[in-house]
């Protein structure tokens, strides 16, 4: 048996989708955890590019299970067309793809909701795809779970409760009765879509573990937008970190054996929040145009800007990381020069630790070092002999700034451009 959790490390968009789908031959089992359709997972079947929102991205290789886990939020309506997107490409979910009957439902009423605030003063920059107040609705107990949906006289006698408490804000955008009608309207179609599929995730989950299944636990998102650990209030609804899978997915901390952190060699960052590395200049158009960096959920040009150790250090300390997956080195092909920070200047103060304060973060100055840049075209080597050495000499850098091991090093989007630099990965057959 073997657990295998894949994180990001820096605010989301490193490439997850693309290990997810490197590592994923290797597992049984591929399970999301948290989150919902505000991600996005882009990665490459029969050589065009393609984006999960909810379904985890294992769901393209044949015969892998796939789970949709409590700590997830689960839109019916994106779920069905991302399943009406798969049909198209021929691939099979019946018996491969199920969804936790405790993981709680996104209404159209949350996403009028996240609308109305991201309209407000209280802007952070959201997918306003609704995912924070129905996490929200989770909190406070006013939420519809799966299981709660898929009883017609218990959810409609929720849906009722819920419409009233939110009348107030929702008049402010909409009839809350044409929001009714409209779920009235959906409701058969969504209900006897959802019904094969909703398990009690967490005992298929305890029952593989049991029969020695390697189990792969994918998060969306990056540690950075983590609720408690990111930057805070610029973060997610959810906890993306590793003990985010003991909660969102009924799994005990003694089961997990390792987590393996998703790096960027630079750094985006999609929406707003502090960035202290942001390049607004050539160089960080350079990385955008180079890394085609698109939000792949809202398709929002992504701020790009050096690689910050800081960030990624926390993010090791936080999630236990040992080992980390380095992705879009070639992207830096061509640059004279590499800069990686290593500290932050607050009011003539050296900060080496990741701050919480909401001034430090949004005021600190980034401390560099440089390092020589590499040319050449990386594309299609396979063993790490073969990179130029300042691209080595860099990813060495990188090693000992943020105390992990990169083990596994991504030249490309596909899962042949993929150099094992670790022959030790576990993972690894």
């Amino acid at each position: 048996m073997s657990t295998l959790v894949i994180i990001g490390t820096q605010w989301g968009d490193e490439g997850k989708g693309k290990v997810v789908h490197f590592l994923g031959k290797y597992a049984d089992y591929v399970v999301r955890y948290q989150g919902g359709n505000n991600a996005g997972h882009t990665i490459i079947f029969e050589g065009k590019p393609f984006v999960l929102h909810l379904i985890p991205s294992g769901i393209v290789l044949p015969r892998k299970m796939c789970l949709i886990a409590n700590g997830v939020v689960i839109d019916p309506e994106s779920l069905y067309e991302e399943v009406e997107l798969l049909k198209t490409k021929k691939i099979n979910i019946k018996n491969r793809l199920f969804v936790s009957e405790s993981a709680h439902i996104i209404l159209p009423y949350h996403r009028y909701l996240d609308e109305l605030r991201e309209k407000s003063r209280i802007r952070i920059g959201t997918t306003r795809r609704g995912i924070g107040p129905a996490y929200a609705d989770k909190v406070v107990r006013i939420g519809i779970r799966v299981c709660d949906f898929l009883d017609k006289e218990i959810f409609f006698s929720l849906l009722d409760n819920n419409l009233k408490e939110k009348d107030p804000l929702l008049k402010k955008l909409c009839a809350p009765k044409s929001i009714r009608q409209n779920i009235v309207r959906n409701y058969e179609k969504l209900k006897n879509f959802l019904k094969p599929l909703a398990v009690d995730t967490g005992i298929l989950l305890e029952k593989a573990i049991r029969e020695n299944k390697n189990v792969l636990f994918e998060s969306a998102q990056g540690t950075l937008l983590d609720l408690d650990f990111g930057t805070y209030p610029y973060v997610t609804s959810s906890n993306p970190v590793a003990g985010g899978v003991c909660t969102g997915a009924g799994v005990g901390p003694t089961k997990i054996d390792e987590v393996i952190g998703i790096v960027k060699a630079y750094t985006t960052r999609v929406g707003g929040g502090p960035f202290p590395t942001e390049l607004k200049g050539k160089t960080g158009e350079y990385l955008w145009e180079r890394g085609l960096e698109y939000g792949a959920t809202t398709g929002r040009p992504r701020r790009c800007g050096w690689f910050d150790s800081v960030i990624v250090r926390h993010s090791v300390r936080i999630n236990g990381i040992e080992r980390l997956a380095l992705t879009k080195l070639d992207c830096l092909e061509g640059m004279d020069r590499l800069k990686i920070c290593v500290a932050y200047k607050y009011k003539n103060k050296i900060i080496k630790e990741f701050p919480y304060s909401r001034h430090v973060q949004r005021d600190c100055k980034p401390v560099y070092i440089e390092m020589e840049g590499f040319k050449g075209n990386i594309h299609g080597m396979t063993k790490y002999s073969q990179l130029p050495l300042n691209a080595r000499r860099y990813i060495e850098k990188l090693e000992e700034l943020v105390n992990a091991k990169i083990s596994i090093v991504s030249l490309g989007r596909t899962r042949e451009e993929t150099i094992i630099k670790d022959k030790y990965f576990p993972w690894i057959k």
